[in-house]
Formats: C-alpha cells, sequence, structure tokens
C-alpha cells in the first residue's frame, strides 16, 4: 500500500474526487467562478501534498500551497459579499 502514496496516486485520486465534484457543482447550476473559488484551494494544496509525496523540490511544495491563499480570499470575498 506504501507504493500508492510514493507514487503520488493517493494524491491524484482525491484531484479526480474534486473534478468530479466540480463538475456536479456545475450541473447544479453553481458558475465556473464560484467552483474554482470553493475547491480552488483544496486542489492546490493536494498538489502541493502530491509534490511532497512524489519527493519533489521544496518550490514544487511551496507554490501551490502559496498560491492556494489568494484563491481562498477571492472565495471568501464571494461568500461574504452574499451576507450583506
Amino acid at each position: 500500500m506504501s507504493w500508492f502514496f510514493q507514487s503520488g496516486h493517493a494524491a491524484d485520486l482525491i484531484l479526480a474526487v474534486l473534478a468530479c465534484e466540480a463538475v456536479w457543482l456545475k450541473t447544479r447550476g453553481w458558475r465556473w467562478s464560484a467552483v474554482a473559488g470553493f475547491l480552488g484551494p483544496a486542489a492546490l494544496i493536494v498538489l502541493g501534498l502530491r509534490a511532497a509525496l512524489v519527493g519533489a523540490p521544496w518550490y514544487f511544495v511551496a507554490m501551490p500551497l502559496a498560491l492556494s491563499l489568494p484563491l481562498h480570499l477571492y472565495d471568501l470575498k464571494g461568500r461574504m459579499s452574499r451576507l450583506d
């Protein structure tokens, strides 16, 4: 079972589930920008996880993690504006 994680396939499986969820949300009437804001940070964090699992250089781990913050803030801004 360790090969599943060492090869990064565990992260690939999570990314596939996130992609299915994105399609499902789109069919439920969500805009693509809302789907990206909602699932994008998770996908970027999982990409960082995948890079760490396969032993990629540190910047391939750090870059998606850093990019997830602005996308998360974009989603948060959209959610907060709907509350007003």
